[in-house]
């Protein structure tokens, strides 16, 4: 059974109950199984949070909505269910920083920087950019939420960067280097991100296999920096 349908059972039984309720119902009702706990979480946390950043933002343009499904990989049938969850996100009346505070407990591994969150928080910077330009309230939107999930200012900054378009980001920023590195540490560096962000090391971490776009987004923007740093030194 997919995550997505695992979800719409959830909202079967709870039908009709707010966010809150719903995202409290994962931890009892998937509580015996801890991995289908976290892709049902995560699942949660990315739909949910992308519509309270639409809210912030004020308006939802054609670019985001694609965005939106070009990494969630959502089965036909689950589609009403996640716009369910989508349009409940929405009506909420609870704030999104009490809400994200809810799913970092849920899905964080509770030492800082925790790496699943940080992918939701990478699924909701792709969504951001969608149009072309992250607005202010959106970054406003994402540097909170960073805050409340425990990424640090490096850590964010090294998400952002990726997100800035090809070949405009920092190479350095996007490998989370300093200048003065040496070749060997950032090919060092660069086969670690990559071995970090690999779609099965993501999925080992509680990722859904319906995300795992996020995970080729990312290696295509660390691949870009390394190239870029790799034909910076030779020409030095």
């Amino acid at each position: 059974m997919s995550t997505f349908a695992r979800l719409s059972d959830l909202f079967v039984r709870l039908s009709g109950s707010a966010l809150t309720a719903l995202v409290d119902a994962v931890r009892t009702v998937f509580g015996g199984d801890p991995q289908l706990r976290r892709q049902v979480a995560f699942s949660i946390a990315l739909i949910a949070l992308s519509a309270k950043m639409a809210k912030a933002d004020g308006v939802v343009t054609q670019a985001e909505v694609r965005a939106f499904h070009e990494i969630f990989s959502v089965p036909r049938e689950e589609l009403r269910n996640v716009a369910r969850l989508y349009d409940l996100a929405k009506k909420d009346v609870a704030g999104f920083e009490a809400y994200a505070r809810q799913m970092a407990g849920l899905c964080g591994s509770g030492v800082p920087n925790c790496a699943m969150l940080e992918d939701i928080l990478d699924g909701l910077f792709h969504i951001a950019k969608a149009d072309g330009v992250l607005h202010e309230r959106e970054e406003a939107f994402l540097a909170r939420v960073a805050e409340i999930f425990a990424i640090d200012e490096h850590e964010f900054a090294q998400i952002r960067a990726r997100h800035v378009g090809p070949g405009k980001a920092d190479p350095y920023v996007v490998l989370g280097l300093p200048r003065e590195a040496s070749f060997q540490d950032i090919r060092r560096r660069y086969r670690q991100l990559v071995a970090e962000n690999h779609p099965d090391r993501m999925i080992a971490r509680g990722v859904p296999e319906e995300f795992v776009a996020i995970a080729n987004s990312r290696l295509a923007a660390l691949n870009v920096a390394y190239e870029q740093l790799t034909k910076s030194r030779r020409s030095a």
